[in-house]
């Protein structure tokens, strides 16, 4: 095993090409992890750290933005607006006929997309800058500012929004894989050492039988996410034979059980926290009433509550299908399969293919958003089932990590296989 992960890592940097991506990974992950601790004028450190000790809402946003919102650095809001904004961009699409025309234009259209959603970044991290400024004055971590200074915090929030959404930009245009789950992944990654740091610290003794079932399960969850992320349903293709030969050509054309990887639970994990911090938001309300509300609706959705959870599950449920959708057209293949001389043996070519196709991409998508669904709502199940506040399976977390990895990994294997195609064809 140590020696193919060997061989792998002199392939990879024996590839200038792939090397020079590297290299550029690397500094631009070092330059967000420098300017994420950057800190924002006029924060009291120590009652920040009070405050995310006690709220594991803010702690789980603080893992997605890599440390920078417990910092309070001019990048505490992360790339949760960037997030924001595309989730209701890939919602527009399917209402707003001139953006779903525009999500038919290939390459151009999509860049487009991409524009306005970069657009729609600015109001949103304004919007939210204000929010967390709101949030911290309520919580006393944060003094009553002037306009002035009010308005310079918003900004320069804002600024560190959208200067972490180009440097994913840039991994994503000169580095390795998508830079937006890269930075997402440098985060978490980030901060194991503090996680692992404080858990440590409260186990006793008495609970390191606990301890050895949570690495047991541990193991257990990342083989499986592993096993999930890989497993694929190969559907048969033939093709018919041109040049004058008869017969056929067979090809698989393969179908993965998790379509939509990490993204539904990115998506999901931004509007299930919503209600949460909307809460602590209106408990400082003057008005009795909105403040027994809001004090209501923290305890429903507190991340060990029934309803908390429900909800995550069905939001990445839901997210899953959405994502598939986008992701997968059966429609598009199936006119491509046509258009080429192939099609599924027993199934005819054109609609009934295409009602082929979405119907077993129905089903294995039905499997891939409940193991998604599962893997979310983890954190809270062994949470309670093992009695540690501090020892929880991050089943987010390691999703993430996990599949980061692998899509790596199959990116450089690709670019390597081209590689060694080109020096044979040369």
């Amino acid at each position: 095993m140590f020696s193919s992960i060997l061989q792998f890592f002199s392939r990879l940097l024996s590839a200038r090409d792939i090397r020079k991506k590297v290299i550029a990974t690397a500094i631009i992950l070092v330059c967000f992890r420098l300017i994420g601790h950057i800190p924002a004028a006029g924060i009291d450190r120590t009652s920040l750290a009070k405050l995310f000790q006690g709220s594991p809402l803010l702690s789980l946003l603080d893992v997605f933005s890599g440390g920078t919102l417990a910092n309070f650095s001019i990048m505490a809001l992360g790339l949760a607006p960037y997030i924001n904004a595309s989730i209701i961009l890939q919602l527009l699409t399917y209402v707003v006929p001139s953006l779903e025309a525009l999500s038919k234009e290939g390459e151009y259209g999509q860049e487009k997309i991409n524009q306005y959603t970069r657009f729609l970044t600015v109001p949103l991290s304004a919007f939210q800058a204000f929010g967390m400024y709101t949030l911290l004055r309520g919580q006393n971590v944060i003094p009553s500012l002037a306009p002035v200074p009010l308005i310079s915090l918003v900004i320069s929030m804002t600024a560190g929004s959208m200067l972490a959404v180009w440097l994913g930009e840039l991994i994503t245009e000169y580095g390795l894989g998508n830079g937006i789950s890269f930075l997402i992944f440098a985060g978490i990654v980030a901060r194991l050492p503090v996680t692992l740091g404080q858990t440590i610290t409260v186990i006793t003794p008495s609970d390191l039988l606990k301890a050895l079932v949570f690495i047991v399960l541990a193991f257990a969850i990342i083989s499986l996410i592993v096993f999930m992320n890989e497993a694929t349903l190969q559907i048969p293709i033939n093709y018919a034979r041109r040049a004058g030969r008869a017969g056929l050509s067979a090809a698989y054309l393969p179908l993965r059980l998790n379509q939509a990887g990490v993204i539904p639970i990115i998506f999901a994990v931004s509007l299930v926290l919503l209600p949460s911090l909307l809460s602590q938001f209106l408990a400082n309300v003057d008005n009795p009433l909105i403040s027994r509300m809001a004090t209501g609706l923290a305890s429903s959705f507190n991340p060990q509550s029934l309803p908390y959870n429900l909800v995550y599950f069905f939001l990445v449920f839901g997210f899953t299908y959405f994502y598939t959708a986008i992701v997968f057209n059966p429609e598009k293949i199936s006119e491509n399969l046509q258009k080429q001389g192939g099609f599924v043996p027993g199934i005819r070519p054109g609609s009934q293919t295409t009602s082929f196709l979405n119907g077993v991409l129905n089903r294995i998508t039905l499997a891939g958003a409940i193991f998604l669904g599962l893997i979310a709502i983890l954190p809270s199940f062994f949470q309670n089932t093992l009695g540690i506040a501090n020892l929880t399976i991050g089943g987010t977390g390691i999703l993430i990590v996990v599949s980061v990895v692998l899509e790596l990994t199959r990116d450089v294997e690709s670019q390597l296989v081209m590689k060694r195609y080109e020096r044979f064809v040369s």
